[in-house]
């Protein structure tokens, strides 16, 4: 299992904001990478992701904020942390055009999910 890399979720936030967005885009294309190969599930496609965010005006990532929460929530169980689902609260940030929040709260749950798997792959090395 391969997991993702460790991002500081402050500076996630900061690049995006510094950088009008554009550095949000290539979390979204990095996260849903990350997330496809840790689940070994290819329903998401990174590129598809970022022209469906592009093409719609942002309106997509609604609902890709969405599918993450539902997918963070399901990796939580896999290596062992509580099922904390945030979907319908980043679906309320967007709402409420503080979407870029989603990517703290986000990046912060990963960050806990790599470690956690790093952990259990290093306490169970034949696992």
């Amino acid at each position: 299992m391969r997991i993702g890399e460790r991002r500081e979720p402050a500076l996630v936030l900061l690049f995006s904001i510094i950088s009008c967005g554009i550095y949000y885009l290539y979390y979204i294309y990095k996260v849903s990478e990350e997330i496809s190969i840790f689940q070994g599930r290819y329903d998401y496609s990174p590129g598809t992701e970022i022209l469906l965010t592009l093409v719609t005006c942002g309106i997509w990532n609604c609902f890709w904020d969405y599918r993450v929460g539902k997918r963070i929530a399901e990796m939580n169980v896999w290596v062992g942390l509580p099922p904390s689902d945030n979907s319908i609260l980043y679906l309320i940030l967007d709402l409420l055009g503080l979407g870029l929040i989603n990517g703290l709260i986000q990046q912060d749950a990963l960050n806990r999910i790599w470690l956690a798997a790093q952990t259990n792959a290093a306490n169970h090395p034949s696992g």
